[in-house]
């Protein structure tokens, strides 16, 4: 129970420790039960009175309707036709068409947050969803397309869990300035707070502190501070004052600052320090390495000072706001597997002074990693060798002349047809002179064959050749090289204790960076990679890499670098996948 209650409390901020006592109380019996929805998900909901009050979803809470009829301010809402209700609660999502624009403008939200649906003249919701666009991108949609993706509502199965009683009539929030300034005087002299309503005048005066996350936004806002959500990095507005910035940064709790450390730090990490090619990425290396790195001069990380408590609660956060994924990916060990660099809030995100230049150059490095690479194009030649010159100085070629497979095919087809050797009784043969008894027979057999079959003289005439190849990078001149190209070989050693890794060797030869790949897969992997001396060849190196990592690396060579397949060795000794017992 207190743990549910801190994850309460974690979840919604606006709640005060009064509320949240109410809402889940010490002695009162509260029960958990499992249900499944539609979609296969499983789902854990917590029953206070007889009535659900709130659900978890992949470890992210979400308030019910009885809940919101209680605290109608608890999620930023927006309002809908009446006749909507039916089909949200069919199962629909809200389409922005049917969301209703009051004078003053819709709540001010991001994409992935967590909102309230109410019908026109009521305050009560009937509806909770996840915003699948923040409020500016559904302005500059001309309010088209869908808006919400709706989890519960009114008259749906969690409802009918409950006593299936009707929402309240709670009457709407006063949008008329001198009417709202009037309510408040009224609640003042009644001892009352004026709830989450907010001024723009600068004679009444807020307490940030007393307010809701949604409220701070919309109060600094008004006021020209800059936005202090706690879910997103501080920017200052533009029009604040240097004072002005500081007065709103000394009025925060010390908590409230480490929230706001911990945001600017994470902002900053994911959008100089991480790459994709880092992920997946352990959440303690992403911690301990890039978001420390990121911390101003003076300050420091301590998640027992946030109003998180652990980092995993955190990320949790971001997570249900679409920014980022996180995968236990083995067992009690979670890892960032995905990441939406495109996310308006990391897109926003403004590097501290000091910071800027070496971000720049991080991203400019980054970018030149990822884009250097292209695979070679790779032909095969063959140099006419000494053996050989007889049959091929009449087409004008000498000792030592380049050629590919196609001219070494036509230039023998015009020396067959020339010399007419071309056997008449049977054009698939060719009878062999005396040139080609010399070029292409040994002497065991230049008594015995008198003929050879096209394909057969082609292949002796390849095989007598010097082989060559041409390798041509990307932007590079060709580079012809003498015999075939050696693959790029990987290999499983045993070392002590029956301990297996994985070696490869030449990638050299295909214009890869042996240290760069052996950093790629010491992420990909999250296994020791190191880089020594190949045996037996002069300035190359090789990469050894704790355990069989042959899939990894097939992946990444086959279709990230997309090399031939022909070009590698030894993928068949991949680990077999086991039985599941």
């Amino acid at each position: 129970r207190r743990k549910l209650r801190s994850e309460v409390a974690a979840a919604f901020p606006s709640l005060s420790t009064e509320q949240l006592a109410e809402l889940v109380p010490n002695k009162e019996e509260l029960n958990v039960i499992k249900i499944h929805s539609h979609k296969g998900e499983a789902l854990t909901v917590y029953m206070n009175h007889r009535n659900p009050i709130l659900f978890e979803v992949e470890k992210v809470l979400y308030p019910t309707v009885y809940t919101l009829w209680v605290y109608p301010d608890l999620l930023p809402a927006f309002a809908t036709w009446p006749p909507v209700l039916q089909k949200l609660a069919g199962g629909a999502d809200l389409m922005l068409p049917g969301v209703v624009v009051p004078p003053s403008g819709l709540p001010q939200v991001q994409r992935g947050a967590l909102c309230a649906v109410t019908l026109l003249g009521n305050r009560a919701p009937v509806a909770v969803g996840v915003a699948t666009m923040s409020t500016e991108e559904m302005l500059a949609a001309g309010m088209k397309g869908k808006g919400f993706a709706v989890l519960h509502t009114h008259l749906d199965h969690l409802w009918e869990y409950g006593d299936k009683s009707p929402p309240p009539t709670l009457a709407p929030l006063v949008t008329d300035p001198a009417a709202r300034e009037r309510a408040g005087d009224e609640e003042e002299l009644q001892g009352k707070e004026p709830g989450s309503s907010c001024s723009p005048e600068p004679e009444q005066h807020v307490d940030i502190r007393d307010l809701s996350l949604k409220d701070r936004d919309t109060c600094a806002e008004l006021l020209g501070k800059g936005e202090l959500h706690e879910n997103r990095a501080a920017e200052p507005a533009e029009d604040a004052s240097t004072e002005d910035q500081q007065e709103a940064e000394d009025s925060r709790t010390p908590q409230e600052q480490m929230d706001a450390l911990f945001n600017q730090c994470f902002f900053h990490a994911l959008k100089c320090k991480v790459k994709k090619s880092d992920l997946p990425l352990l959440t303690s290396t992403f911690l301990g390495s890039h978001m420390v790195s990121c911390c101003p001069a003076g300050k420091q990380l301590d998640i027992k000072k946030s109003s998180y408590k652990k980092f995993s609660k955190f990320l949790q956060r971001m997570q249900h706001q679409r920014i980022l994924q996180v995968k236990e990916l083995s067992r009690g060990v979670e890892s960032i597997v995905d990441v939406d660099w495109k996310h308006p809030d990391i897109k926003a995100f403004a590097v501290p002074e000091g910071f800027s230049s070496a971000c720049a150059a991080q991203e400019s490095k980054s970018e030149e990693r990822e884009q250097a690479y292209h695979a070679p194009e790779i032909i095969p030649l063959y140099g006419v060798s000494t053996k050989m010159i007889p049959l091929f100085q009449e087409s004008g070629h000498r000792k030592g002349s380049i050629l590919s497979s196609s001219e070494v095919r036509n230039i023998i087809i015009n020396y067959v047809k020339s010399n007419e050797l071309v056997d008449e009784t049977n054009k698939n043969f060719v009878k062999v002179n005396a040139i080609l008894c010399d070029c292409l027979l040994d002497k065991s057999e230049q008594d015995e064959i008198s003929h050879l079959k096209w394909d057969e003289l082609l292949s002796r005439c390849l095989e007598r050749l010097q082989p060559l190849h041409q390798v041509t990078f990307s932007g590079q001149e060709p580079v012809v090289r003498k015999g075939n190209i050696e693959p790029i070989d990987i290999s499983i050693a045993q070392r002590s204790s029956n301990k297996k890794v994985t070696i490869i060797k030449n990638l050299e030869l295909y214009g890869l960076d042996p240290q760069c790949v052996a950093n790629t897969l010491q992420q990909k992997v999250q296994a020791s990679a190191t880089i020594s001396p190949a045996p037996g060849a002069k300035d190359r190196v090789q990469v050894q890499i704790q355990g069989n990592q042959i899939h990894h690396l097939a992946k990444m060579l086959l279709e990230e670098y997309q090399l031939p397949r022909k070009y590698i060795q030894g993928l068949e000794k991949a680990p077999k996948p086991g039985r599941r017992k």
